[in-house]
């Protein structure tokens, strides 16, 4: 049986600009040191112009 756990990733914004940061290169790292594989991500918040504000970064590992 696999088992799935969800990191939680923000797009802030600052002015009109949207910023990205390098944070899922940090989570996707420290996961896969616990066993972890990245199987994807799911969007959570997008906004009313069709940006994506918070993602669920996914990943699983055998029981």
């Amino acid at each position: 049986m696999k088992r799935y756990e969800y990191a939680e990733l923000r797009y802030e914004a600052k002015d009109i600009l949207f910023l990205m940061t390098d944070d899922y290169k940090k989570i996707i790292d420290e996961y896969a040191e616990k066993g972890y594989s990245y199987v994807g991500y799911i969007p959570k918040l997008i906004d009313a112009k069709g940006c994506l504000r918070k993602i669920d970064l996914i990943f699983e590992k055998e029981n």
